[in-house]
């Protein structure tokens, strides 16, 4: 018998659209796996969430991006309700949205991060904060939404005042000239260095969505050292910070540093997933399908609570002697 899977889509964030349209491909995939499918366009309702979850799936596949779908808020739920879910716990859900908590847990794994400091929107639109060239980003946003680059001579204000949608906090991080890199980690193992080349001056949410240039190099055609440093560093986050599944850090490697010029920027806990994403892409050179891949992320799912739970006691969850009974 075909395990029920419920497909998690939509969500509330401004990533909401990306994850509609990308969630038509998780969907065809785990329909050619053979699961027992339910996709479900979820808002911010928990109870219509509840309603849609019973009778219970055997798996609910996250396929929500941004604020509410990766940051532990449903992770939570589904906690609660007792069904296991792809990738990260809440934990580590919370600690790869919060980027100022990444960069320490980072900077804590040894890996270089760029000097950063929180601010209030105020203090930004000021101009005090720090010496350009510097970048400004939600702390708690994920596509690369709402971030600027702020250099020397630029004569438009370091945010728009008008339009900043994403609470009073902003980080401002010291801007890392050179490349943009970008590892995969599948399960603690690293997969690939991509070099993302932008044609929009960085890799931004038009660049990631819209803009058909954007290149995608696999594998990144950089020194042998600083490719095997991306993936040293990429496993140190990911299993610094606690994740599971399929997880995407991203570098900035300022080549006229050499060595020392690889810098994290941030861990995305919920990449996205199709044939053509980044993740993916670097796990389906590595010989997986994305059929395989999809289904793999079903059949090691899991609610974290309940294995934390097993692991202090040694005996069964009480789901499991549920089941037993």
């Amino acid at each position: 018998m075909s395990k029920k899977v419920a497909l998690l889509i939509g969500g509330w964030s401004a990533e909401r659209q990306v994850s509609l349209e990308k969630g038509k491909k998780v969907e065809k995939a785990l329909r050619e796996a053979g699961y027992d499918l339910t996709v479900i366009d979820v808002k911010k309702d928990i109870a219509a969430l509840m309603a849609a979850l019973t009778p219970k799936p055997d798996v609910a596949f996250n396929n929500l991006h941004g604020r509410g779908g990766e940051d532990g808020e449903i992770q939570s739920v589904l906690e609660i309700l007792e069904i296991p879910y792809t990738h990260s716990g809440v934990l580590a859900s919370a600690i790869g949205m919060d980027k100022p908590v990444a960069k320490k847990m980072a900077a804590a794994a040894g890996v270089p991060v760029p000097e950063g400091i929180l601010a209030t929107k105020e203090q930004v639109l000021a101009g005090a904060v720090m010496k350009p060239p510097y970048v400004v980003k939600p702390p708690n946003e994920g596509s690369s939404v709402g971030v600027r680059i702020v250099l020397d001579k630029d004569n438009h204000p370091p945010l728009d005042a008008d339009v900043w949608v994403y609470g009073d906090e902003v980080l401002v991080e010291r801007y890392i000239p050179g490349r943009e890199l970008t590892v995969a980690v599948l399960d603690g193992k690293a997969q690939g260095v991509t070099e993302i080349i932008s044609k929009t001056g960085f890799f931004d949410y038009e660049a990631k969505y819209h803009d058909t240039r954007t290149e995608y190099v696999l594998p990144a055609k950089i020194p042998e050292d600083i490719y095997k440093t991306a993936l040293d560093y990429a496993e140190r986050v990911y299993n610094g910070v606690g994740c599971a599944g399929l997880a995407r850090c991203d570098f900035r490697y300022d080549d006229s540093k050499g060595a020392s010029g690889l810098y994290f920027l941030e861990i995305n806990t919920q990449p996205g997933l199709t044939p053509e994403s980044i993740g993916p892409s670097q796990v389906i050179r590595n010989g997986m399908s994305f059929v395989e891949l999809c289904r793999h992320l079903v059949e090691t799912a899991k609610c974290h609570g309940l294995e934390q739970q097993k692991e202090k006691s040694g005996n069964a969850t009480p789901l499991e002697s549920k089941k037993r009974a």
